[in-house]
């Protein structure tokens, strides 16, 4: 089969299938939309996309606005699961996790799982390679996810298929997940805009990500927090700015992940605070000489990491 043929087949599966999502808040609202634009918003699509939420208005103006074929309540999960064959579970982590385990039985057969957490060694650790592990009649597969985008901005209201253009996917598919399950999800993600699927470790993820993303948040939440006054802004340039967008954050999310990944996130911080120290040093000790092969150090490195993200 030709490149042109297998796509033709690939697009066909896809537009075909049963997507199903559990929260529908700001990152299960964009890929609702994505998902519905770019892969069933096409001639002779028959798939469909299922939404439930604990938000019931949320669900009525996702289906008003045509993003969704049809919604459940959360106490119709198992009704909803029987019919899906990709299901986002787009939930905190532990909900994640529990929520695996709990509908186990009541997944849909050969249905392909998964999610949207941030960290995943709590999860990954509490559901087996093998979902027949926790119930032997199981043949649906649950494949680790981690989108890398988002917004400051929280909820439905505020999603887009637009925000996953030329982003990062991280999926940690297990030992045995099949390699046309993987194949599926691969292709899903690149449909909706995504340009690069990093393939990786749940422990590696999580010390990665406790860098790129759970610091990071601590040291916009750290620089807000140390403002003198809230109008600082009037004599922002844009650096301010751009740094702490992100500390616009949902509190009981981050809070969770920062205590959950919270050994790979303190080691983290305790390396910046090294460099932090260091730079305070050289400017108050005025080791202009040090200060400037640092800095002149620190943006070959930058521009290093530049290169090798557009490799």
């Amino acid at each position: 089969m030709n490149t042109l043929d297998s796509n033709f087949n690939m697009q066909k599966k896809l537009s075909s299938l049963t997507y199903g999502f559990f929260g529908l808040g700001l990152m299960g609202g964009s890929l609702a939309k994505a998902i519905r634009s770019e892969i069933l918003n096409k001639e002779n699509s028959q798939g469909k996309i299922l939404a439930s939420d604990c938000r019931i208005q949320t669900l009525e103006e996702a289906q008003k606005e045509k993003i969704i074929d049809k919604f459940y309540s959360v106490e119709e999960t198992q009704k909803m699961l029987s019919e899906c064959d990709i299901v986002f579970i787009c939930l905190y982590p532990k909900a994640t996790k529990e929520f695996i385990k709990n509908n186990i039985e009541y997944f849909k057969e050969n249905a392909i799982i998964t999610d949207i957490s941030g960290v995943k060694t709590e999860l990954v650790e509490a559901i087996p390679q093998d979902l027949s592990g926790i119930n032997p009649k199981t043949t649906a597969q649950f494949i680790p996810g981690h989108p890398m985008a988002g917004s400051e901005k929280e909820g439905y209201l505020h999603s887009s298929s637009k925000i996953f253009a030329g982003r990062n996917y991280i999926l940690m598919p297990y030992k045995n997940t099949k390699p046309e399950n993987l194949d599926i999800l691969k292709s899903i993600i690149y449909k909706i805009g995504f340009t690069n699927i990093i393939t990786t470790d749940y422990k590696t993820h999580d010390h990665k990500i406790a860098f790129t993303s759970q610091l990071c948040h601590i040291i916009a939440s750290a620089l807000v927090e140390s403002a003198e006054d809230t109008q600082i802004t009037q004599f922002g340039g844009g650096s301010f700015e751009d740094l702490t967008r992100i500390a616009m954050i949902n509190a009981p999310l981050w809070t969770e992940l920062f205590l959950a990944n919270k050994t790979e996130l303190l080691t983290h911080i305790e390396s910046f605070e090294k460099s932090l120290d260091k730079l305070k040093k050289q400017i108050q000790d005025e080791q202009t000489k040090n200060l400037q092969e640092n800095l002149e150090l620190v943006r070959s490195k930058r521009i290093l990491m530049v290169e090798n993200t557009s490799k």
